[in-house]
């Protein structure tokens, strides 16, 4: 790791201004002065920042089945229920949601204080597959299915489902599977040929699922799964967990 990162990952101050410490003269690395914000940092160096001995925290990721009516975001000027909340634990630990899930979406949440996972996770340009049971107000038709598999035109440009299967005995209920990580795209679509979606619920996330958790629950990734969000595999929607 980078030296600006470890100390901005301490939780000492940005990143940006980490780099200006550095240069500044204020960090010494195993007790010589260090002035070069890109120096790798290894497990036994040591770090002191101002004279205070620097230890950045440990890397924490967990999996929420978040319910609807709650927000994703760290905090809310309107005052509503964010994910944050849901979550119970030392509140010293820096929590933030990977990517986007509106507020009236339910399902699959990852949080995480290990910002370059977030961000390789989030970013749309990394493609990472993400499934969806979707409810909407009347039955899809074939043609329609026909045209999610082929495409449909958003404001970004054409998105298709990577794979999509009706529920059985279910015509109003789908499961699509997408790489797609354009805002809303799943409820764009769908309102694209004319659909309401009465509900979403993302049951599939970088091969992370919802299964054992009730709705509000949460729980700390497994160290495999933590090794599987470094190389997300691929699953069909006949693994779902819906």
């Amino acid at each position: 790791m980078q030296l600006s990162k470890y100390i901005a990952h301490a939780g000492i101050c940005s990143r940006r201004k980490s780099e200006e410490l550095i240069r500044s003269g204020a960090v010494m690395v195993n007790g010589a002065v260090v002035t070069e914000w890109a120096r790798r940092i290894q497990p036994t160096d040591e770090v002191v920042c101002r004279g205070n001995s620097v230890k950045p925290e440990e890397f924490v990721y967990v999996v929420l089945n978040k319910p609807t009516g709650v927000v994703t975001t760290v905090s809310d000027e309107q005052g509503r229920k964010t994910v944050l909340d849901l979550i119970e634990l030392d509140k010293r630990v820096r929590l933030y949601p990977v990517g986007r899930l509106d507020c009236m979406s339910s399902g699959v949440l990852l949080l995480t204080n290990d910002g370059d996972l977030a961000q390789r996770l989030a970013h749309p340009s990394n493609q990472i597959e993400k499934q969806y049971h979707v409810v909407l107000t009347r039955p899809l038709s074939r043609s329609h299915i026909q045209q999610l598999h082929q495409g449909v035109q958003i404001t970004e440009g054409v998105v298709k489902a990577d794979e999509l299967m009706q529920v059985p005995g279910r015509s109003a209920e789908c499961i699509i599977s997408l790489h797609s990580g354009q805002n809303r795209v799943v409820r764009r679509m769908f309102h694209k040929l004319g659909y309401v979606v009465r509900r979403l619920d993302r049951v599939f996330y970088a091969g992370i699922t919802q299964k054992g958790l009730a709705r509000g629950e949460w729980r700390l990734l497994s160290k495999e799964e933590i090794v599987q969000l470094s190389v997300p595999t691929k699953k069909t929607v006949s693994e779902k967990a819906v």
